[in-house]
């Protein structure tokens, strides 16, 4: 949050949320964009995803 200059307050409640940790879960998912790269041989998820938000691509 410091390095992208984020206000801190303004993230106060998802903080909160994780601040004893998260739910226990297996982090397992499979999701359209990783099947249609295994579909199609490609290597890189990025490749398949229509509407990437990689850090600086989108303006706010």
């Amino acid at each position: 949050m410091d390095e992208a200059k984020l206000d801190k307050n303004h993230y106060g409640w998802y903080r909160d949320l994780r601040r004893y940790g998260s739910v226990p879960h297996a982090g397992f998912g499979l999701g359209f964009e990783r099947t249609v790269s295994y579909i199609t041989g490609l290597a890189n998820v990025r490749d398949v995803i229509p509407f990437p938000r990689t850090p600086g691509n989108a303006r706010y």
